[in-house]
């Protein structure tokens, strides 16, 4: 019989998860049936948390942000951050071409961000062991040194978030169906 994780509530999650739930609850105005599995450990859940702070207070601007998001989420077959990030890049505004093209992982057609997707792939592919040239590549598009290491945070952030949301089969949420990825 398949392990099924449980999809906890306030009520029922561990104590050390409630105060995490109560912010993302806060913050959303719901809670994501995601957070819900996560509260399964209290730890992954408050450093997810904690790390995407970080990451959405960095020097990349949102759309870069949700680059480096798609880039690790379709990469790691997460289709709830696909129908999340989607949602939010709608919401933000982005081109539907440039959301096509995230979800179908092909070139962006914005050079400068295309050049965050190619060195965000590389950074992932090499284990951070980037080829001098595609540092210099991601540079020469008006990134900085501290873009690259932030780059590092939001893959280590997404890595998290994908993994786990594949480990527990968290489900997307009705409010997202209508950005539903298959992937």
């Amino acid at each position: 019989m398949p392990v099924t994780f449980a999809t906890h509530t306030l009520e029922t999650a561990p104590a050390a998860a409630r105060p995490v739930m109560e912010g993302v609850q806060r913050h959303l105005g719901h809670l994501p049936a995601a957070v819900g599995r996560l509260a399964t450990s209290p730890q992954l859940l408050e450093a997810f948390t904690k790390s995407n702070a970080l990451f959405s207070s960095s020097t990349l601007e949102p759309l870069a942000r949700e680059v480096v998001v798609f880039t690790v989420a379709t990469r790691n077959r997460c289709h709830l951050c696909v129908a999340m990030h989607t949602a939010i890049v709608s919401k933000q505004g982005a081109a539907p071409e440039l959301v096509a093209a995230l979800r179908d992982q092909r070139p962006l057609p914005d050079d400068r961000l295309e050049a965050l997707r190619l060195f965000t792939l590389e950074v992932i592919s090499t284990a951070g062991a980037v080829a001098p040239a595609s540092l210099e590549a991601f540079l020469d598009h008006g990134y900085t040194q501290r873009n690259a290491l932030e780059v590092v945070l939001g893959i280590g952030t997404y890595t998290m978030s994908t993994l786990a949301n594949r480990l527990t089969d968290a489900p997307v949420d009705e409010r997202l169906a209508e950005f539903a990825w298959e992937g």
